[in-house]
């Protein structure tokens, strides 16, 4: 699948569903560039398409919650990015398929992580750290965001404001490791205005189909990543 249609679905699928885009977009690219690189690539896009979906859903930001998690993802990225910048690509992947199946798992209630609300800081940490090295943070954040008891455009809106936030510290240290070059700059571009796209087609999309389709959405996302983590870790 090529760049421009990859970052138009991830727009698509997370504006629906809350999660699941990063994820795909990140495994994917990771078949194809290497998982450094697609780190290095999926940051500036992924911080930018999040900041478009908070703009779009601007009135229903927590902004609370999203100040303090805020406060332990911007560190956490940080010291992730850092490590991802030495860790053997091997790893990387290895990270990746680990993130999926988990997501896979809880989504199927094999494996369930209830933070309490009181947690969000030094949780934040972690899952900035976990973004850092492997992507798709988005199933961390998740039980984090419905402790504190949000739902609908809150919850879709306030994990975008997260979501910048982990993403500004991943680029940040990329771009002290040297992983931020004016190739993956080109190629961020590009899919920053795919997935610009997709997140206008999904807020209309989100008005149109049930909101009972959106767990089953995420489902087949996340069935999609797992195949292409395996798949990329299997190379």
């Amino acid at each position: 699948m090529g760049l421009i249609p990859l970052g138009i679905l991830a727009g698509i699928l997370t504006t629906i569903a809350g999660l699941g885009g990063g994820i795909l977009l990140q495994v994917a690219l990771s078949l194809v560039v290497g998982p450094r690189l697609a780190l290095a690539i999926t940051a500036p896009a992924l911080l930018v398409g999040n900041l478009h979906r908070a703009i779009l859903y601007r009135a229903h930001i927590d902004r609370a919650v999203a100040r303090s998690f805020a406060l332990g993802a911007l560190p956490g990225s940080l010291v992730g990015g850092l490590a991802a910048v030495v860790l053997p690509a091997w790893a990387m992947q290895g990270l990746m398929v680990a993130m999926a199946a988990l997501a896979v798992s809880r989504h199927f209630g094999w494996w369930r992580w209830k933070p309490s609300a009181a947690v969000m800081v030094p949780a934040a940490a972690g899952i900035g750290a976990v973004s850092a090295t492997s992507g798709g943070a988005g199933l961390l954040v998740s039980p984090l965001m419905l402790s504190a008891g949000l739902t609908g455009e809150r919850y879709v809106s306030t994990v975008a404001v997260c979501a910048v936030a982990m993403h500004l510290g991943r680029f940040a240290a990329y771009s002290a490791g040297g992983l931020v070059t004016a190739r993956t700059l080109g190629l961020a571009a590009a899919l920053t205005a795919a997935i610009l796209v997709g997140n206008t087609l999904g807020a209309r999309l989100r008005g149109i189909i049930p909101g009972a389709m959106a767990p089953r959405i995420e489902l087949g996302v996340l069935g999609v990543a797992t195949t292409l983590a395996l798949a990329g870790a299997a190379r």
